[in-house]
């Protein structure tokens, strides 16, 4: 019967368990609303920008949480953050444009001629919006189809106050003194014991 209670008690820790980040999930309200002003700037650059508005409305969307230490202007205004959770760090632009893909992808369909465009993009929104609105609201730590490519969470801002983009790769040259100075140690303690083979031969 211990064996038994044991065994359900493992069972139980490791359904409640949420691995692979130390973060809280972050106010849904708060990603909703930071994703809708996010939407309206680029709405913004698709009017101002003429011909070229499509290509960079796109491209703001893909890059938007990597361009302010991992918010971008709408995460900024309501408090929220993207971490790449590997490094601990603030989300990147290859993070962002990962995070952002199936956004992005609603956005190319859009740029279909009409009216497929339109259908294809309204289709895309839902079906995707969908999968996304879903998965943030289920998951235990917030978690859409692009985080899960990214590797990454929407954190409150407050909880990494202070939180920079960390260096993802070690940099060579900050081993190097520790390397040159075993070095040395290893030349000094052969010289010593030359000296202490030498020393009897001397005394004969």
């Amino acid at each position: 019967m211990t064996s038994n209670r044991g065994a359900r008690a493992l069972r139980l820790v490791q359904e409640d368990a949420v691995p692979g980040s130390p973060y809280p999930k972050a106010s849904v309200w708060l990603r909703v609303c930071a994703r809708v002003v996010d939407v309206g700037v680029a709405w913004g650059l698709y009017v101002v920008c003429g011909a070229a508005g499509a290509v960079v409305a796109l491209l703001f969307l893909l890059l938007a949480d990597g361009m302010l230490q991992g918010q971008s202007v709408g995460k900024r205004i309501f408090g929220v953050k993207v971490m790449h959770l590997p490094t601990r760090s603030a989300a990147r632009h290859r993070d962002s444009t990962l995070r952002n893909a199936p956004l992005a992808l609603v956005v190319l369909l859009g740029m279909m001629p009409a009216p497929q465009g339109v259908v294809a993009a309204a289709a895309g929104f839902v079906v995707m919006g969908g999968v996304e609105a879903w998965r943030v609201l289920r998951d235990p730590l917030g978690w859409r189809l692009g985080d899960t490519w990214a590797q990454t969470q929407v954190v409150d801002g407050k909880v990494v106050a202070g939180a920079t983009v960390a260096a993802r790769t070690p940099v060579a040259h900050q081993r190097a003194p520790g390397r040159l100075m075993s070095a040395a140690k290893v030349r000094r303690g052969r010289s010593v014991r030359k000296l202490g083979r030498e020393k009897p031969c001397a005394s004969r």
